[in-house]
């Protein structure tokens, strides 16, 4: 499944700092191997787990691979999460989308690379020191 995908490719927060790398633009992999301590071949594990899920799309030029953003699955994925928790309205009749700013567990996304600016908010089921 799609979304399956696209979930497990930002999972990871090696796969997450490559994306937002890649938001400034494209880069080879040689340029995006300084900004990791990691080796190659995990590297490359990473890559192919974000081209798998469609994220990043990568094209040979003469000896070195460049990476870019596939910003239309980028887009998708946002609006996915928006229609699952954006607007759906909490217990103390807030929305969600508009009372984020002052929730400890709202996670703004990233503006610019297309990615439209948003903010979710995921309702844990705790309140006031309650939960299962």
């Amino acid at each position: 499944m799609w979304g399956q995908e696209v979930f497990k490719a930002i999972s990871d927060q090696s796969r997450r700092k490559i994306l937002k790398i890649l938001q400034s633009g494209s880069r080879t992999a040689g340029e995006l191997s300084k900004a990791f301590d990691i080796t190659k071949g995990s590297l490359s594990h990473h890559f192919n787990i974000l081209k798998a899920a469609n994220l990043v799309r990568s094209e040979r030029r003469g000896q070195q691979i460049v990476y870019m953003l596939n910003t239309s699955v980028l887009e998708d994925a946002a609006a996915m999460l928006l229609d699952l928790f954006g607007t759906k309205p909490v217990e103390d009749g807030t929305n969600r989308a508009s009372d984020s700013e002052s929730s400890p567990h709202s996670t703004a996304l990233p503006e610019g690379g297309g990615i439209p600016e948003a903010t979710i908010r995921v309702e844990t089921g705790y309140r006031n020191g309650e939960g299962s």
